[in-house]
This record gives C-alpha cells, sequence and structure tokens, in this order.
C-alpha cells in the first residue's frame, strides 16, 4: 500500500475539498482508485497503484490551489482538473483560473475554467477578430459577452453590438407570432441574459436607452460602419457566406470582432454553404486574426454534456452521421 499526506492549513479548505456529501473527494477516489482521508489538518492519500496516489496528490494540490483563489469547485473542475493531471500538464492548473476577465453586477468574478476558454479570451484580447468554434457549453458566447463588457468598463470601446441570426431551428420569421421585436427576441435571449449577469438589467437598459448597447438581428447591420464598438456575431454557424461577408466587412476604426458557432449544429438548408465553415477556410493564417477550437473537454455544463458530445463525436467519425 502506497500512503502520501498533504497538508492543509484551514478547516474551510477541506470543507471545500471535500464538498458536499464528499462528492469532490469520491469523484477523486473512484477514478483512481485511492482512499483519501482528512485527519489533524493533514489529507492521507492511500493506494495499490503508486503512479495513481501520485495523480491524486496532484489533483488535490491543484483543486487546494483554486480553493485559494476563491473558486468553487465543482464536478467539472475536479474531472477537468483530473484529466490534466492524467496528461502530465498539472503545471497548467493555476494558469487559467488566475486571470479576472470581468465582475458581475452582483460581484462574481468571471474567469477561464479550461486552458482552451483562456486560449480564447487571450485571443480575443490579442486580436481584432477571433473566431471562437466549439459545441454547446463551452462558454463561447458567455465569455465573448465579458471580454465585451471588461473592454466596454474599461472605455476602449463606447459601444457592444451582439447580433445572431435570426433563423434557427428550422423556423423562420414570417411564421411566428408578434411584431418584430417579439419575433427576434427569443433568438437573442442568451445574449440578454449574458448581458443582464454582467451589468445588471438597470444599468443593461441605461446603456440601450443612451445607445451603448444594441442586440439585433444579422440584417440589421447591412450597410453600416460600426467604428469604436465590441461586435458578437453569435450562432455564426447559420450565417450564409454573403451574410459573413457583409457582417466582417462592418468593422469599423478602434473595433473588435467576437464570432462564435458551432459547425456541427448548422440549421441551414442543405444546399447552402455555411458562412462560418468558409471564414475559418478563408481567413486561416491572416494577421489579427484568430481562429480558437474549443472542443469536449472545456464543456462547463453538467458532464453528461461532455458524454454526449463525445457520443456523437465518434458516430460521425464512424460515419454514421449522415442518412
Amino acid at each position: 500500500m502506497i500512503e502520501q499526506t498533504i497538508s492543509v492549513e484551514r478547516m474551510e479548505e477541506t470543507v471545500s475539498l471535500f464538498g458536499s456529501l464528499d462528492e469532490n473527494i469520491k469523484l477523486i477516489e473512484k477514478d483512481l482508485g485511492v482512499a483519501v482521508v482528512s485527519r489533524d489538518g493533514r489529507l492521507k492519500i492511500t493506494g495499490e497503484d503508486g503512479e495513481k496516489v501520485i495523480y491524486a496528490v496532484k489533483a488535490v494540490e491543484g483543486l487546494l490551489t483554486l480553493i485559494g483563489r476563491g473558486e468553487t469547485i465543482t464536478e467539472q473542475n475536479v474531472r477537468y482538473i483530473l484529466n490534466l493531471v492524467k496528461a502530465g500538464h498539472e503545471d497548467k492548473i493555476g494558469q487559467f483560473s488566475a486571470d479576472v476577465l470581468c465582475v458581475t453586477a452582483k460581484g462574481k468574478p468571471i474567469k477561464s475554467k479550461t486552458m482552451g476558454q483562456k486560449r480564447y479570451v487571450d485571443a480575443i484580447r490579442k486580436n481584432l477578430v477571433t473566431l471562437g468554434i466549439g459545441p454547446a457549453g463551452t462558454g463561447k458566447t458567455y465569455l465573448a459577452v465579458a471580454a465585451a463588457v471588461a473592454a466596454f468598463r474599461a472605455g476602449e470601446v463606447n459601444r457592444i453590438i451582439l447580433t445572431r441570426p435570426a433563423v434557427e431551428a428550422g423556423e423562420r420569421l414570417g411564421f411566428l407570432p408578434g411584431d418584430l421585436q417579439s419575433k427576434v427576441d427569443p433568438y437573442l435571449r442568451p445574449l440578454y441574459d449574458a448581458l443582464f449577469e454582467m451589468l445588471g438589467p438597470e444599468t443593461y437598459q441605461k446603456y440601450v436607452e443612451r445607445g451603448n448597447i444594441e442586440v439585433a438581428p444579422l440584417a440589421y447591420m447591412r450597410g453600416r460602419t460600426l467604428d469604436d464598438s465590441f461586435i458578437i456575431l453569435d450562432e455564426a454557424q447559420n450565417t450564409s457566406r454573403e451574410q459573413m461577408k457583409m457582417f466582417l466587412t462592418r468593422m469599423g476604426f478602434g473595433s473588435k470582432i467576437v464570432i462564435t458557432g458551432d459547425v456541427t449544429q448548422i440549421d441551414l438548408p442543405t444546399d447552402k454553404i455555411s458562412g462560418l465553415k468558409e471564414a475559418m477556410r478563408v481567413l486561416d493564417g491572416v494577421e489579427d486574426i484568430a481562429i480558437c477550437r474549443l472542443t469536449g473537454a472545456d464543456v462547463v455544463r453538467h458532464v453528461i454534456v461532455q458524454r454526449i458530445i463525445k457520443a456523437y463525436e465518434a458516430d460521425e467519425r464512424r460515419g454514421r452521421g449522415k442518412k
């Protein structure tokens, strides 16, 4: 039996580490086949496999690092850190959570939760145009909105413009009830929700009335030049080639563009090419344009979402995704 010990300075750290009903530690124990016991300010980790005991030690130390920075430990944190440790990347654990991107209206710091998210956020900061490509739950839109709010608060831009195509999931606006605003609102709701969290409803409404924030369908961008703006195009996989080119050429001086999308969830007619897929090909290697690819490892929703994404990816690799 191999045994290792770790000193923990404060009882609060141990409580956060173990989690409700010891759920965090149980994940580590089950994944690595070890036992973790807390006694007198020390954690004792034991197991038959010396390598897995070392993995457990590194995972626990990584989680304690996050706790020391005020992070709340979740199942997603534990699983991601276990994967990093087993891949030999435990030195990166402190990197992705160190930088606060933005603080919400309620004082919650928004940080990258994976290395993929950190690369995405760094790309947004360094480049004029960033394409964030990845499956649902990877934080593409949420982090883009947080970056936009941070730039606006810092005075780097005067406006935040959020847009997305208004035709998705087989629904066309002409067949939906109500006036234009009520028709487009459901499509734009995820963008509203992110802004409400960052700014608070009252501040959001104030900036909308002043013209500092605009949330509108992509069609509203035609014919405009957008200076001193942080512009986000969401669900870009559902743009046509012409729409994407139109959008990209709206950019004016002092502006920044972030384009997000998931190329596995294209709702366009089969005879239409996705503007996002074409942009990924055409713009690859262009100066001041970054293309960031997030994966299932960057999913920060429930672990079952990661499993669903992996299952579909495996099926597509086997050639069964098409009928």
